[in-house]
């Protein structure tokens, strides 16, 4: 049986926990969770039955797979607690933004078998996304043990190192893009006289059924976009003001500036 230890409990890691349990990933008992917060170890023992400790150095003992499931900027820390007890069995994946696989590899024991990762916050409803890229001494059986989980909660797809960040600028922060953008679209429903509460749904079930044409019919967007697109008629109108706002350049910048934001994480973090 896998045995798989997250150091931090928070939403992500809660999310791969509820997702490899119900992928029969590993069994409930198999799992160790590590969180300062009393009331958050409570939780999720409480509502999935994992053991959940104080201790980083619990998890280690207790779990052959160590997911690094904390804040890029405690890193140095973590690392510095766990290197003496990592040994040649432990395979460590790391999930924080930024930090470089060669800051990893360096802080650990020589040899050590590191992965990292970039999932994103749709896992929590088990349909994220993850950029995966192996470190030296990570194997192909690792490379599918994580895939496995990560594929537990969405897609996971791999990756070089150096292409990580962008996949955070992405799909890591991508999601805030997008609740920003599904937001505009409800109050301009309501600025329009709808109430907002069928603005909402209007909005939610448009944003979904545009992703699902693009998926289901793999055809490019800007071809759906035309066929939306009648010459003269009201969408041609919305789109003009879009341009005018540089909408598609803003929105490019904004994975551009996410993605140097995580450089700078991965260089305070080295």
């Amino acid at each position: 049986m896998e045995t798989i230890g997250f150091i931090g409990g928070g939403q992500m890691a809660e999310a791969l926990v509820k997702g490899i349990i119900k992928a029969d990933v590993a069994k409930a008992e198999a799992i160790t969770v590590s969180d300062p917060s009393g009331e958050r170890r409570r939780h999720l023992e409480e509502v999935y039955g994992v053991r959940a400790v104080q201790e980083n150095l619990e998890v280690l003992q207790n779990s052959r797979l160590l997911v690094l499931a904390v804040k890029p900027q405690v890193m140095g820390a973590v690392l510095g607690e766990i290197a003496p007890s990592v040994t040649a069995n432990h395979l460590v994946v790391s999930i924080a933004a930024g930090v470089r696989i060669e800051t990893l590899e360096t802080a650990l024991p020589e040899g050590s078998r590191v992965v990292r990762v970039m999932p994103n916050t749709p896992a929590l409803v088990g349909a994220g996304a993850a950029g995966i890229s192996p470190g030296r001494h990570a194997t192909e059986a690792d490379l599918d043990g994580v895939s496995r989980i990560f594929q537990s909660v969405g897609i996971s797809v791999m990756v070089p190192e150096d292409r990580l960040d962008a996949v955070t600028g992405l799909s890591g922060s991508g999601p805030a893009y997008v609740f920003g953008f599904i937001e505009a679209l409800v109050e301009g429903g309501v600025r329009e006289g709808l109430p907002r509460n069928v603005s909402r749904e209007l909005a939610l079930q448009t944003v979904l059924g545009s992703v699902l044409l693009v998926r289901e019919t793999g055809r490019h967007p800007a071809e759906l976009r035309d066929m939306v697109t009648s010459p003269g008629g009201t969408t041609v109108e919305g789109l003009r003001v879009l341009e005018i706002g540089a909408f598609r350049g803003i929105v490019m910048d904004a994975v551009s500036a996410a993605a140097n934001r995580a450089r700078e994480l991965g260089r305070d973090a080295g």
